[in-house]
C-alpha cells in the first residue's frame, strides 16, 4: 500500500485503460499539452501522443456531441470537463443523446462513454463554477453516475466506469485532488488492478448510534463529525459512503439504518429535489419500522454558490453542523 493523492490516482486509472484497450481516448479543454486544468492528465499526452490525448476547443456542445458519436462507434471516450458547471450547454447530448441511444437503437448500440471532472464548490469560482448536478443526471433512465470520496475509491471506480458499456458521469471534487489516501500497488492485489463496482456503497467508518451517509466530499465531512461525536459526546456513528449514485446500493444504506436506527444524509446538492430526497424517501419506505427518530438531511444552503470564501464554507456542509444536527436525534452518552 502507498499514499497517493486522488488526483495521482484518477492519472493512474487514465494511464492504465489506454494501456488496457487501444479504443480508449482522452478528451477535453487543455488535457493534452497544458497537462489538464487540474493537472490530472499530466504526462499522458506525451506518453500516449495526439491520437490518444486530444485538446479540444471551447465548446463543450461540440465536443462532447463528437464524443458521444465516436463511442456508438466503438471507441471508448473520457472527456474532461473543465467544470461540470459547463455541461449545461450539452445537455442535450449529455442527457437526452446518450442516455437514450441504447434503448432507442434496441440494444444495438451502446454509448461507452465517461464523462468527468469538478462538481463541487467551495473554491470561491462564483455561482456558475460551482453547481453539483448529480441530481440531474442521476433522474435521467440509462446514465449512471459516481462521485468518489477518496484516492481509492477514484481509481477503482474510473477504471470501472471506463469499462462500462453505458454513459458513466464521474463527479469529483477540486478541494479532494490533493488529498492523499492509500492506494495498493497492483501487485499486491490478486487480480493484478483495482477495479471497484459500480452500485456498492462503502463503509468508511464502523458505528452503532447514528448512519451518516453521504457522498463525495461530504464523506470527509462526516469522517470528520464522526471523530467529534465519538471523541466528545460518546456517540458513535456510521459512516456510509455512496460512491455510486446511479446504480444505487440500497440494501448497504438499510443495513446500516436496521443497525443503528437513526439516519442523516450529508450533501453539496442543493435541498430541493437533492440526492437526500431521493435516500430519505427510500429509508423511510423501506425501513420505517427500524427508525426511532425522524431522517434528516443537511444540504448545501439553497442559493446560489456565495463568492466569498468565508461565507461560501458556511453555505456547504461543515462537521460542527453535523455534530450539532446529530445530537437533536441522539443522546449524547456523555451528558
Amino acid at each position: 500500500m502507498r499514499q497517493i493523492t486522488y488526483r495521482e490516482a484518477i492519472r493512474e486509472a487514465l494511464d492504465e485503460e489506454l494501456a488496457n484497450d487501444k479504443n480508449v481516448i482522452l478528451m477535453g479543454e487543455e488535457v493534452a499539452q497544458y497537462n489538464g486544468a487540474y493537472k490530472v492528465t499530466q504526462g499522458l499526452w506525451e506518453k500516449w501522443g495526439d491520437s490518444r490525448v486530444m485538446d479540444m476547443p471551447i465548446s463543450e456542445a461540440g465536443f462532447i456531441g463528437m464524443g458521444i458519436g465516436a463511442s456508438m462507434l466503438g471507441t471508448r471516450p473520457v472527456m474532461e470537463l473543465m467544470f461540470w458547471s459547463f455541461a449545461y450547454v450539452a445537455f442535450d447530448q449529455i442527457i437526452n443523446n446518450a442516455a437514450s441511444v441504447r434503448y432507442m437503437s434496441g440494444g444495438k448500440i451502446n454509448c461507452p462513454i465517461v464523462i468527468r471532472g469538478p462538481a463541487n464548490g467551495g473554491t470561491s469560482v462564483g455561482a456558475t463554477h460551482s453547481h453539483t448536478p448529480e441530481n440531474f443526471i442521476a433522474n435521467t433512465p440509462g446514465l449512471k453516475v459516481v462521485c468518489p470520496a477518496t484516492a481509492y475509491d477514484a481509481k477503482g471506480l474510473m477504471k470501472s466506469a471506463i469499462r462500462d458499456n453505458d454513459p458513466v458521469y464521474v463527479m469529483e471534487s477540486t478541494v479532494l485532488y490533493g488529498e492523499l489516501g492509500d492506494v495498493p500497488d497492483n501487485a499486491d492485489l490478486p487480480n493484478g488492478e483495482l477495479l471497484i463496482p459500480l452500485g456498492v456503497a462503502d463503509i468508511k467508518r464502523e458505528g452503532t448510534d447514528i448512519s451518516l451517509i453521504a457522498h463525495g466530499r461530504s464523506v470527509i465531512v462526516c469522517l470528520q463529525a464522526a471523530e467529534i461525536l465519538q471523541n466528545e459526546h460518546g456517540i458513535s456513528a456510521e459512516v456510509v459512503d455512496l460512491r455510486s449514485i446511479r446504480p444505487l446500493d440500497e440494501e448497504t444504506i438499510l443495513e446500516s439504518v436496521r443497525k443503528t436506527n437513526r439516519a442523516i444524509y450529508v450533501e453539496e446538492n442543493k435541498p430541493f429535489c437533492g440526492v437526500g430526497s431521493q435516500i430519505v424517501s427510500m429509508i423511510q419506505e423501506k425501513a420505517f419500522d427500524d427508525l426511532d427518530a425522524p431522517v434528516l438531511r443537511i444540504s448545501a444552503i439553497d442559493a446560489p454558490a456565495f463568492y466569498s470564501p468565508p461565507v461560501e464554507k458556511m453555505q456547504l456542509p461543515y462537521a460542527s453542523q453535523v455534530v450539532d444536527k446529530v445530537l437533536t436525534i441522539c443522546e449524547p452518552a456523555y451528558a
